[in-house]
């Protein structure tokens, strides 16, 4: 099944020219006919690699499930406005705004471009509905200066409704460039290994193990049928095998831990989920050589969000943002992801209350409680002296006190 589909119910004409893919052509892609067969040329088929699906189902899974929420202004004149309905559901599918960020990421991270139909603009030129298209099903080039866009096939020459973003642009070029493209010889080793390895274990041309006896000579009437009985014993019965005395079974097969093979492989799958940032290798548990200290594990979603996952979110609220009125903005909740535990969080609410940037009705907000009327004044930090009350004034017609006659005065 495509990660992306395309749903325009005003516009089924358009869909008559969209490719029919079947079942049996996905699966065509998915298993070629011998291990070097490494097909990257499809979105789908790089999702072979585990490496590959698990990095880019990450960073996508949390663009898609971080909180937002839309702002207008800076700093201290910020201040939170609703969500709009438009937004909720921004191409009108009925499955709403999480998995539409979610296919928005992935077009990003396997081709490197977002491509749709705006359905419908506000009044304010801003949008209200796209419609993502397949990111295979469209193609982009220059043509005397103008830009010139194919979807399925059919030249689309309403550039007006025509959405595009990119990454990792290139000059000269009009679509981004996509990190499986430009990393396809490392994807392609780790998918050939994958296979090669699977025929391997499979179709190895050598007996995977040994059954001896040390205390018989066997004819070898006795040692087909010794066999047959035995591999009778192994095969799909779950029951317990009993055999005599003198009898030994040595598997031969090849051992996975000690196989410079299952190494290489393992560290083309780290490779492989270093094409979508740094760090992501090591969250995903592929070994890059390094210990785990305790620091490195609390330190892992800070370096996540700031090193691999930041850019996709930004690009991600810029995108978003364009379904807003100028100025108002998204902004995607990077905190929820830095999540903490009971005690590291009750510590922070204490020094934002200790300096007072934050109120107690404020931080009962973030765990959900009532608030309290008295909590919506800054606390007085602890050890602060009290402050002292204003000095009254003098007043006005109060005489000055004259000073006092010194020994040259006269008498």
């Amino acid at each position: 099944m495509s990660i992306w589909w395309q749903r325009d119910v005003r516009r089924a004409d358009r869909r008559e020219h969209a490719p029919a893919t079947t079942f049996d052509q996905v699966a065509a892609q998915l298993t070629p006919r011998s291990y070097n067969e490494v097909d990257v040329t499809s979105a789908e088929s790089s999702l072979q690699s585990v490496a590959v699906f698990a990095a880019t189902d990450l960073i996508a899974s949390l663009c898609s499930e971080l909180p937002l929420d839309v702002f207008r202004g800076e700093g201290s004149e910020r201040r939170r406005l609703p969500l709009p309905w438009w937004l909720e559901d921004p191409d009108g599918s009925g499955y709403g705004l999480e998995d539409w960020r979610y296919r928005v990421a992935m077009s990003w991270l396997l081709r490197g471009n977002v491509f749709g139909d705006i359905l419908q603009r506000s009044p304010g030129g801003f949008l209200q509905q796209v419609d993502l298209f397949h990111p295979d099903c469209v193609s982009g080039w220059l043509e005397d200066g103008a830009v010139k866009w194919s979807v399925a096939g059919q030249e689309f020459t309403d550039t007006a409704r025509f959405l595009h973003r990119r990454v990792n642009p290139v000059a000269g070029q009009v679509l981004g460039l996509s990190p499986i493209e430009l990393h396809a010889s490392t994807l392609g080793i780790q998918l050939a290994s994958t296979r090669f390895g699977l025929q391997w274990f499979a179709d190895g041309a050598h007996p995977n193990a040994l059954l001896t006896n040390s205390e018989a000579s066997l004819d070898d009437d006795q040692i087909r049928s010794i066999k047959q009985r035995f591999l009778a014993a192994l095969r799909g019965t779950r029951e317990p095998l009993v055999y005599g005395k003198g009898w030994e079974y040595k598997q031969i097969q090849l051992n996975p831990e000690e196989s410079q093979f299952l190494e290489t492989q393992g560290y083309s799958a780290a490779e492989c989920a270093r094409i979508f940032g740094p760090g992501l290798a090591e969250v995903l548990g592929y070994s890059s050589g390094g210990s785990m200290t305790y620091s490195n594990v609390v330190d892992r979603d800070l370096h996540l969000l700031k090193y691999a996952l930041n850019r996709w979110l930004r690009r991600l609220e810029r995108l978003l943002s364009a379904f807003l009125p100028r100025p108002q903005y998204v902004k995607i909740n990077r905190s929820a992801l830095l999540e903490t535990n009971v005690m590291q969080r009750y510590q922070a609410y204490a020094s934002a209350l200790n300096n007072q940037w934050r109120t107690v009705n404020e931080v009962r907000a973030l765990e959900d409680l009532a608030p309290v009327p008295w909590g919506d004044e800054p606390n007085t930090p602890p050890g602060a002296a009290p402050e002292a009350p204003e000095p009254d004034e003098a007043p006005a017609d109060e005489p000055n006190e004259e000073p006092e006659d010194g020994p040259d005065d006269e008498e």
